[in-house]
C-alpha cells in the first residue's frame, strides 16, 4: 500500500539537486541522485520508504520495486541498503510500463535491456558536475 513521502522526506526530494541522465536522455529519460553527494540519512530514509511503500514493477525481464509521488516514479536497484548508491526517478510517461501499454518503447532495446542506466552513474559517482538551484536537474 503506497504512502505519501513523509515530510522530512518530501522536503529532501524537492529541495535536492537530481542529476538528468543524458546518457539515456534518447531512450529512457530519467535523473538520479548519488548517496554520497546528498545527506546520507536523508538518502536511506528515501531509499526505505520507496521499498516499504512502492510496488513491484517491471522494466523488461527485471523486477524493480517503484513508489510514485506527485507524477514522479521512484525505484532504486535492490541491492541492500548499505550497498545503495543511487536513487532515480522519471515521469509516469516514461517508465517501461507507460511506454510498452502505449507502444512508445525505444525501436533499438538490443543494448541490454536489462542494463541499469543508474550503473553508469555509479561509474561516474566521485565526478563533479555543475552546480544548480535546488530541484533543478544538472546534465553530465
Amino acid at each position: 500500500m503506497s504512502c505519501h513521502f513523509p515530510e522530512d522526506v518530501r522536503k529532501f526530494v524537492e529541495s535536492t539537486v537530481w542529476t538528468f541522465a543524458r546518457t539515456y536522455a534518447a531512450t529512457w529519460p530519467h535523473e538520479y541522485i548519488v548517496r554520497s553527494r546528498v545527506d546520507a540519512d536523508l538518502f536511506v530514509m528515501l531509499v526505505r520508504h520507496i521499498r516499504s511503500n512502492g510496488y513491484e514493477g517491471r522494466f523488461y525481464r527485471t523486477s524493480i520495486t517503484y513508489f510514485d509521488e506527485n507524477g514522479m516514479v521512484y525505484w532504486t536497484m535492490g541491492t541492500p541498503i548499505e550497498e545503495t548508491t543511487i536513487v532515480n526517478r522519471c515521469t509516469k510517461e516514461q517508465t517501461y510500463k507507460y511506454r510498452l501499454a502505449h507502444g512508445t518503447l525505444p525501436e533499438s532495446t538490443n543494448a541490454n535491456a536489462d542494463h541499469d542506466a543508474s550503473a553508469d552513474a555509479e561509474r561516474r559517482e566521485g565526478k563533479p558536475g555543475p552546480s544548480k538551484r535546488p530541484g533543478q536537474a544538472r546534465t553530465v
